[in-house]
């Protein structure tokens, strides 16, 4: 059997529930020989110290106490590009507040673009779009020219210039431009509605609105003029408004809005590089924002430029010439991260529009046409594959030797389906990490054995431990992940949030001093991780703490189970867990079948785990960068009305759940 798909085929295989696991939880599926090892940037890095590492683990705990040095050493390493070295890698040391690299002057841009040849930089596709090639000297080129563009419209550095715009080629061109002067990118995927657009640029008021005319997604064209028209009656007026054509809807010309074409014209063959300290403002960014108004995080360019670097060029190994790919919007952490793949001189590979558009298919037929060396996704899109019946590894994905994903926790399964259907010889780098530090607190690493349904390792430079409710450390126990030592790209601060109260409220109240990240996490005796949910949405049944990874490992490998979430509902001096669940394509949920679920869980996790309710509903709510929103379900089912549904990418699917209210 095959799935239809326009170039080569897919066959498919049983997905989840349908096959025995390879092994048990915590077992190796994969490790690099010597000569893999060996080959690794990071093993060079570590051998090239004044005093080697022989394991991950000593290096790591090296990163941690010796911070200057570290990060001096990875600076040293991925030779940054810099008119003026720092007087020392660390000045003032607070949490948060420590100075990084004072005295420094670099740019972010340049060091993004080093090269300026006729290799490929970008590889850019879409829906209904055919690939494209930019090369180095071409991508030099046209930064140059919309760098012109910024500068004719009045943009300096420290001005806003943002993005309502798809993963699209302009979107990394507009970011090295602003950044080339020292302008500060905000950008929002063009699936965010008018409001959630609002709740985000207005807060930051824009001197460039940057714009597309539409976009495509799952074989619909869908334009973005009136969302445009709706979000600048409602912000400061922009001194200039960018419309790129990526769908073929361009409002009328005449219309007081810059193609562009236009935009980017007249630049010369490479742009201009202002020299800015290593704290200045690179990005804004955004939480989720389900709740209430999301919080706007500033970023230095300093600060994700060598945290990149360290997560890309050495713990993932990215090569000079690699091509990486993330399946991301531009209104996710995970779009910046991609970018600065540039840094390592590898090709970044951009798609934009449904993932299963005109099947599951498509995003590995362009990892097998393009040589992807770096395929990055959600559990949500393995999960699908794998119920679906894809067996990617018949493309011949010869160039892959690295899968990440992230969003939620990766489940055993979904390792076992990478490993078996996917390749066997590849890292699978399950990673978290956020918004809040456009970065990651753990992941796979280059050098060590992938083990099933764990995260690798801490990745360095991140004091990563589990507090419990006394601020006490723990091994093999559920804890707070919590990270006790500051690093490079910890938010300079909250926009409008000048006193910094705010900022310390979201991170520091917990546990003082100590960054609380609000998520459940147990640090594994043998190094590894394992998420267990977020500690803001724990399940507290007879008073006992949960996270909800568990419950989502054991119903989500049922065949008959499509997508779930699982929240809990207070009631007197108590709390019930209620499952919501989507069911696979022609099931029915009847007794039995809760009964099964029930006996899953129970068998998996713990009778604490087992829910007192279980529902079926049409749809699972997500965020726009695919997040399960969990917060909002429960508010649904106390009453309470949920604010900010813009930043949800199906918000009428919370509409289903008021009707629970009554049943439970």
């Amino acid at each position: 059997m095959a799935v239809s798909a326009a170039g080569p085929e897919i066959t498919c295989c049983a997905g989840f529930g349908h096959f025995a696991s390879v092994s048990d939880m915590g077992d190796v599926l994969w490790a690099p020989d010597r000569e893999q090892i060996e080959a690794t940037s990071l093993w060079r890095f570590m051998r090239s110290l004044p005093e080697p590492f022989d394991t991950y683990d000593d290096l790591w705990q090296w990163s941690i106490t010796e911070r200057g040095a570290f990060w001096q050493a990875v600076w040293d390493h991925a030779g940054i590009v810099a008119s003026r070295r720092a007087d020392r890698p660390v000045g003032r040391q607070s949490m948060p507040g420590t100075e990084w690299f004072p005295g420094a002057r670099l740019n972010f841009a340049e060091n993004l673009l080093r090269r300026s040849d006729d290799t490929p930089a970008i590889i850019a596709t879409a829906e209904g779009r055919a690939a494209g090639t930019i090369t180095w000297r071409e991508l030099n080129r046209r930064v140059a020219g919309a760098q012109r563009g910024l500068r004719a419209a009045g943009v300096e550095a420290g001005d806003r210039v943002a993005a309502l715009i798809p993963n699209c080629p302009e979107a990394i061109i507009g970011m090295l431009a602003a950044a080339s002067i020292g302008a500060v990118w905000s950008s929002c995927s063009p699936d965010f509605g008018p409001l959630g657009v609002v709740d985000r640029f207005g807060q930051i008021e824009p001197k460039v609105l940057i714009a597309a005319d539409g976009y495509r997604y799952n074989g619909k064209v869908i334009p973005l003029e009136t969302t445009i028209r709706a979000v600048l009656d409602a912000i400061a007026p922009p001194d200039l408004v960018v419309v790129v054509d990526f769908a073929g809807t361009a409002p009328d010309p005449g219309r007081d809005w810059q193609p562009w074409a236009e935009f980017e014209q007249g630049g010369g063959e490479r742009p201009d590089f202002a020299q800015l300290p290593f704290d200045h403002p690179l990005y804004i960014m955004y939480s989720s924002g389900t709740t209430g108004p999301p919080k706007s995080i500033v970023h230095s360019a300093g600060g994700v430029l060598i945290k990149h670097l360290s997560e890309q060029m050495l713990l993932s190994d990215v090569r000079i010439g690699d091509r990486v790919f993330w399946f991301t919007t531009c209104g996710w952490m995970m779009w910046n991260w991609l970018a600065s793949n540039l840094a390592s001189q590898a090709t970044v590979v951009l798609y934009d529009g449904s993932p299963a558009h005109p099947d599951l298919g498509a995003l590995w037929r362009l990892a097998a046409e393009h040589g992807i060396t770096h395929f990055g996704s959600s559990p949500k899109f393995l999960r699908s594959c794998a119920n679906r019946g894809i067996v990617p590894a018949d493309l011949g994905l010869d160039a892959l030797r690295w899968v990440g994903s992230t969003g939620a926790p990766l489940n055993p399964d979904q390792f076992d389906w990478v490993h078996r259907h996917v390749s066997d010889r590849v890292n699978i780098s399950s990673i978290t990490g956020g918004t809040d530090l456009v970065g990651v607190f753990a992941g796979g690493v280059s050098i060590l054995p992938v083990r099933r349904g764990e995260i690798t390792a801490r990745w360095l430079g991140m004091a990563v431990d589990a507090f419990d409710e006394e601020g006490r450390s723990l091994v093999g126990e559920q804890g707070e992940l919590v990270c006790t030592a500051p690093w490079p790209t910890m938010p300079i601060s909250f926009w409008n949030d000048p006193s910094g109260i705010r900022y310390r409220a979201a991170y520091f109240e917990m546990y003082p001093g100590v960054w609380a990240h609000g998520d459940y996490v147990e640090i594994r005796p043998e190094g590894g991780l394992l998420v267990t949910g977020r500690s803001d949405t724990t399940l507290n049944p007879g008073g006992v703490r949960i996270g909800t990874a568990e419950i989502y490992r054991a119903v989500e490998r049922l065949p008959e189970i499509d997508d779930a979430i699982v929240v809990g509902h207070d009631i007197p001096n108590d709390q019930e867990v209620v499952l919501f669940v989507t069911m696979a394509e022609g099931v029915e949920l009847d007794d039995e079948l809760r009964s099964r679920i029930r006996t899953a869980i129970r068998a998996n996790a713990t009778p604490r785990h087992v829910p007192h309710h279980i529902f079926a509903v049409a749809a699972i709510p997500y965020t726009i960068s695919g997040k399960k929103v969990e917060k909002a379900v429960r508010k649904m089912l106390a009453g309470q009305p949920v604010l900010n549904r813009d930043a949800l990418a199906n918000p009428e699917s919370l509409d289903e759940y008021a009707a629970f209210v009554e049943r439970l």
